[in-house]
C-alpha cells in the first residue's frame, strides 16, 4: 500500500463515528492475534509484516533454512491480502460484511488447529492480511488495522500540527487506531499463557460481534 496516498491519511478523521469505532475494534482484534502468534512463534509475527520481513533477511544472511517458515508466514499473509481483496470486491457494497466473515471463517479453523504448530499460524496470518481489505476507497487500502507504523507517522504529523495552530484535535483518531492495537496486544499477551492459541476462540467471538456490528451498519459505499 502507497502509505503517500493522500486519502490514506484523512481516511480516519473523514469516516464517521460507527466506522472509526470499527476501526479501531479492527485493530483491537489484530493486536490480540497478532500477540497470540507472536508467542506462538517465538518472536514471529502474524500482522506485523515489516517486522517479518527482517527477520527473513537476517534469517537469509545467516540460516537460510531457519527463514523458510518466515517465508512461508509471509507468503500466508499475501495470500490473505489477495484474498480478502477477491472477496471484498464480488460482494460490492456487503464487502466488509463479506471480508470479516471470510477473516471469521480463517479463525475458526485456525482456532480449531490450535495445536498445530504450522497451520494455524499461517491461517492466522493469511487471515490478518484479509482484514485490511475491510476499509477501502478507489481499490486501495484506506486504513490499515494490522501495522501502525503510518498511524504513528500521522499522529505525529497532526500533533505537530495542532502545537504550530492547525486543528486541534486532528491527531486524536490516529492515537485511538494505535491504541487499539496496543490494548488488543496486552489482552493476548496476558491470556496466552493459560490458555494457549485456544485463546484464538476469543478472536472468533470478538469477530463475530464486529461482524454483527458491521451488519446493523449495513451496505455502504467504498468504505
Amino acid at each position: 500500500m502507497r502509505r503517500g496516498h493522500p486519502r490514506y491519511g484523512a481516511a480516519m478523521r473523514r469516516y464517521e463515528h460507527p466506522h472509526r469505532l470499527l476501526a479501531i475494534g479492527l485493530a483491537a482484534l489484530a493486536g490480540f492475534v497478532d500477540a497470540l502468534g507472536f508467542l506462538k512463534l517465538g518472536g514471529m509475527f502474524v500482522s506485523f509484516m515489516s517486522g517479518n520481513s527482517t527477520r527473513l533477511a537476517v534469517g537469509v544472511a545467516g540460516d537460510p533454512r531457519g527463514s523458510l517458515f518466515v517465508g512461508a508466514v509471509i507468503a500466508a499473509f499475501v495470500i490473505g491480502v489477495m484474498a480478502g481483496a477477491t472477496v471484498g470486491r464480488l460482494a460490492g457494497r456487503w464487502r466488509k460484511q463479506a471480508v470479516l466473515g471470510f477473516v471469521l471463517l480463517e479463525l475458526i479453523v485456525a482456532a480449531s488447529l490450535d495445536s498445530g504448530p504450522v497451520v494455524a499460524p499461517l491461517l492466522m496470518a493469511s487471515a490478518m492480511g484479509a482484514l485490511n481489505a475491510v476499509f477501502q476507497r478507489d481499490g486501495e487500502v484506506s486504513v490499515g488495522v494490522t501495522y501502525m507504523t503510518g498511524t504513528l507517522v500521522k499522529f505525529g504529523q497532526h500533533l505537530a500540527a495542532a502545537f504550530a495552530g492547525g486543528p486541534r484535535f486532528a491527531w486524536v483518531p490516529y492515537l485511538l487506531l494505535w491504541l487499539g492495537l496496543v490494548t488488543g496486544a496486552v489482552a493476548g499477551a496476558a491470556v496466552y499463557p493459560a490458555l494457549g492459541l485456544t485463546a484464538l476462540w476469543i478472536a472468533v467471538a470478538a469477530t463475530a460481534l464486529l461482524l454483527a456490528g458491521t451488519v446493523a451498519i449495513g451496505p455502504v459505499r467504498e468504505v
